[in-house]
């Protein structure tokens, strides 16, 4: 093993154990990696210079990467050498250069129409995954959880209050945090649903899992990614749906109800309220839209 691997996988172990990111965090940064000791045949990481980090950059920019992916590699890469060179910024050849600036892309939320239609569509005639398909999309969306959260719910995660009734679902989140958040009427029908009707019938293997496939094992991400995507289609959908288009949308609808933006972080569970911000342009958008067309003085006729 060169030096350069072995440096990598002491900065893996690392952020696995030390900073308890998710598994596909890790993938996507050991990818970054791997990528760059290969393409600039990196002997130790504390030699790296500015100059292998932009031809580096220019052959992302040749393959077709998005600007986006590029400057995820650059972040990689330069905080493999900080942990490296263990913070001295003497040693560190590369600590000035800079990532791509990436264009700030607004979230594409769906109508709350929309999401009406996707949720009606997990529950087609003759399904005998319905139960399963609408408590899933019912969760992504009256939660805006993350697919990685909740393909990870385990049972106990469902909190109940006296009387059994479901009110609340403990999530974790990136770097382990656990948040609860709420839910809704329509989520907790939906799940009892689930849970009452169908996960009994499922339990063979995995005792402990919330969303079970048919073979008893923990459900997983690409099935609940098919869950939506299938919903859409029969939804008549035109706009890609994903998972993490719920969470956009349950985002934008709070706010464009009126929900505190320092709540709607807490919900999300992100660390900055920087980063919940970006969905605040979405209603903003709507509401110069919204001035546009009704004000007298707007704009000129």
């Amino acid at each position: 093993m060169t030096l350069a691997n072995s440096q990598l996988r002491e900065y893996l172990n690392f952020l696995i154990v030390e900073r308890g990111l998710s598994t596909n965090t890790i993938s996507s940064y050991q990818r970054d990696l791997e990528r760059f000791i290969s393409d600039c045949d990196v002997p130790d990481f504390a030699l790296v210079a500015p100059h292998d980090l932009e031809s580096h950059i220019s052959r992302l920019r040749a393959h077709g990467l998005a600007e986006s992916s590029i400057a995820r590699a650059v972040v990689s890469i330069r905080n493999l050498v900080e942990f490296v060179c263990k913070g001295s910024k003497s040693l560190n050849l590369i600590k000035d250069v800079k990532p791509p600036r990436v264009k700030g892309r607004l979230p594409k939320a769906l109508s709350i129409a929309e999401v009406n239609d996707l949720i009606s569509a997990t529950n087609s005639p003759g399904n005998p995954r319905a139960l399963r398909e609408n408590a899933i999309v019912e969760l992504l969306y009256g939660t805006g959880a993350r697919i990685s959260e909740i393909v990870a719910l385990n049972v106990s995660d469902v909190m109940k209050i006296d009387g059994g009734e479901v009110a609340n679902l403990r999530l974790t989140g990136k770097g382990s945090k656990v948040r609860v958040v709420p839910l809704g009427s329509f989520a907790r029908a939906a799940l009892d649903q689930y849970l009452i009707r169908m996960r009994p019938s499922l339990v063979t293997k995995d005792k402990e899992a919330l969303f079970l496939n048919d073979r008893g094992g923990r459900l997983s991400r690409q099935s609940m990614w098919t869950v939506v995507s299938e919903a859409a289609k029969r939804a008549q959908i035109e706009t890609e749906v994903s998972p993490h288009s719920l969470r956009h949308s349950y985002a934008t609808h709070l706010l464009d109800g009126g929900a505190d933006v320092r709540v709607v972080q807490e919900l999300l569970g992100h660390s900055s309220v920087t980063t919940t911000q970006i969905y605040t342009l979405v209603t903003i958008d709507k509401l110069r839209e919204n001035y546009s067309n009704a004000h007298p003085r707007a704009k000129k006729k």
